[in-house]
């Protein structure tokens, strides 16, 4: 919605055009805001069939100036909006001496809220307030949304109003008058509003952006068609653009919203267009349901790629919320604006500065993704003294479905070993140097499992363990179930030798609950983090390698290890087995460059 971006101006400009029937001389502006007052510029684009000449008229004509079709703030008006918020203008189009056209525009400087939340049908759920009514539209705006989303339908009079269903109180909107309407109400007494109404209330704030979904008719397309066309018409008596953006089910009323105004802000709701078609068609962006957008990873980045904007609806869950956000999703539409804007606040990467560099969300079937992981395999007690055999791309101890990564580890011998398990690596497929990474887990259960997040070099710089060092993400023992670790090791600090550097924290119903699992890790240190709450934070002392071997590329590793000198310690429970991690996503960030 790129009017929920532009129209964040802590000013407000009327720029006044009456409108005439002659059409070969029509036309509109590119925009309807400005951020910067310096560098602001209002390009005129026309819609008529011949060439005009344009003037400024209006008591204020003298805080802009023209030349050409380009409209810019004078030194007054730069002066003038430093301090005042709105201004009025007429322009007029004219040949000759003739006046061919003219508009009433309101052109907003940006003070907009930028925060991604656009309330659906307002903010009604938790304020006990109707859908679609004024009332929800201002609990909206208090709320600070960046948006609100409500829905217009067209009576059988021609009269536009809101309301989310084709009906209203057994009515057929399209079939009744309004008259009928306004003969019931809503549940805190409103009429059910007009168009005009909803507009005007609004236009009285620049912090709300206005998205207009216009209902396709239930009757016929040329209804659809009718309904864009008076829109329009009372967005421009209005002079509401600045605080509009369009959005429908039915493309060609967008179409049609485009033939009236080439620039306006429009994104298609159906999910059935691709980004390319999309941009290539005028439109903003994809206003899509998140299904669809889940479908692809990189869903967001490649409409992004391609020039369009992206919004999600109806997102209410906030692991939805989160698998969005972190992919840079411009809006999110949701019942919910409270959850969402109090997500938002939370420091999440997304909104920390981090970018999301590399994932798995585990949204598909089978094996894992082999263009992201491999397996380290074999038994041999891995220096442990571990009990398990782990083994490659076999469905008995890895499978990914219902959305998530299972790893299991099972009673059953193979070679010299008595359980088998898996021990997945992202070893020259995914290898960091500083980042964050996110992973959201629910541990297995029982004595003698011992599962780890975890991180090896890849180059192995500074020779064999431990000298180029550990990074022990979460680590967990059965015979501990309250209990997480976070942990280094290097050259001088590593558990051989007593000197590792290492932290618990209590873990709340681990096996029942995910729980996200984190570091954040540049050059200066590591932060080990349990929920967002840092429990753990090792500093680079700047000793050298045999401190901070942490200044070259390491890769991830999950797995189950059973048994061994910590896991084993208590004993092994052979009646827990099979005993699964279950991984939710992995996310890996990089630090926005300042």
């Amino acid at each position: 919605m790129k009017k929920l971006r532009l129209l964040s101006l802590s000013g407000l400009m009327l720029f006044t055009i009456k409108a005439f029937s002659l059409d070969h001389g029509d036309f509109h502006l590119e925009k309807y805001s400005f951020q910067n007052p310096e560098t602001a510029v209002f390009k005129i684009i026309p819609t008529g069939t011949t060439s005009s000449a344009y003037r400024l008229k209006g008591k204020n004509a003298g805080l802009f100036q023209i030349r050409g079709t380009e409209i810019s703030l004078s030194s007054a008006g730069k002066t003038f909006f430093k301090k005042q918020s709105s201004a009025e203008i007429t322009v007029e189009a004219a040949e000759g001496r003739k006046v061919v056209a003219s508009h009433n525009y309101i052109l907003l400087r940006d003070q907009f809220i930028r925060n991604r939340v656009v309330a659906h049908r307002g903010a009604w759920k938790n304020t006990k307030v109707p859908q679609n009514s004024i009332a929800s539209l201002q609990k909206a705006i208090e709320l600070g949304c960046a948006g609100t989303e409500f829905d217009i339908h067209m009576t059988a009079d021609s009269v536009l109003v809101i309301n989310h269903d084709a009906t209203f109180e057994g009515m057929t909107i399209e079939k009744t008058n309004y008259a009928d309407l306004l003969k019931h109400t809503l549940k805190n007494g409103e009429k059910i509003p007009t168009f005009e109404a909803y507009i005007r209330a609004g236009m009285a704030q620049q912090k709300t952006a206005l998205v207009a979904e216009l209902k396709p008719s239930v009757i016929s397309k040329e209804r659809g068609q009718a309904l864009a066309v008076k829109a329009m018409s009372v967005i421009a008596d209005l002079k509401a653009q600045a605080w509009m953006t369009y959005i429908s089910f039915d493309y060609d009323i967008l179409k049609k919203i485009l033939e009236i105004e080439k620039t306006a802000p429009v994104m298609f709701l159906n999910g059935n267009i691709g980004p390319e078609q999309l941009k290539a068609d005028g439109m903003l962006g994809a206003d899509y349901h998140f299904s669809v957008i889940q479908k692809d990873e990189k869903w967001i980045e490649k409409a992004h790629k391609a020039g369009i904007e992206v919004n999600a609806w109806t997102v209410n869950d906030t692991l939805v919320m989160d698998y969005l956000l972190v992919r840079d999703l411009d809006y999110l539409t949701t019942d919910e604006p409270e959850k969402a804007i109090a997500r938002i606040s939370k420091l999440l990467p997304a909104k920390t500065g981090w970018n999301l560099i590399w994932s798995d969300e585990f949204n598909y079937k089978g094996l894992p993704d082999d263009s992201k992981w491999g397996y380290d395999t074999g038994g041999g007690g891995w220096g442990n003294n571990e009990l398990q055999f782990y083994t490659v791309s076999d469905t008995a101890n890895v499978q990914v479905g219902s959305g998530t990564l299972k790893i299991t580890a099972r009673k059953q011998t193979m070679e010299n070993r008595s359980f088998t398990s898996a021990r997945l690596v992202t070893k020259n497929k995914g290898d960091w140097k500083y980042g964050r990474i996110d992973v959201r887990a629910r541990l297995p259960r029982g004595r003698g499992t011992w599962p780890a997040i975890w991180m090896l070099p890849t180059e192995w710089k500074y020779g064999g363990w431990p000298g180029s060092g550990e990074i022990d993400i979460m680590e967990h023992v059965g015979y501990m179930p309250d209990s997480l670790f976070g942990t280094v090791h290097t050259g001088k600090l590593n558990h051989t030798i007593g000197t590792q550097v290492s932290q618990s924290i209590r873990l709340s119903e681990p096996y029942t609950t995910f729980h996200v699992y984190s570091i954040e890790w540049d050059a200066d240190k590591i932060d080990f983090i349990l929920d967002g709450y840092t429990y753990l934070s090792f500093k680079n002392r700047g000793t050298g390698s045999g401190e901070w071997p942490f200044d070259q590329r390491f890769h991830l590793i999950l797995n189950i290890a059973v048994g061994g000198n910590w896991g084993g310690k208590m004993g092994v429970d052979e009646s827990i087995f099979p005993a699964s991690m279950e991984v939710d996503y992995v996310r890996v960030f990089e630090k926005n460059a300042r």
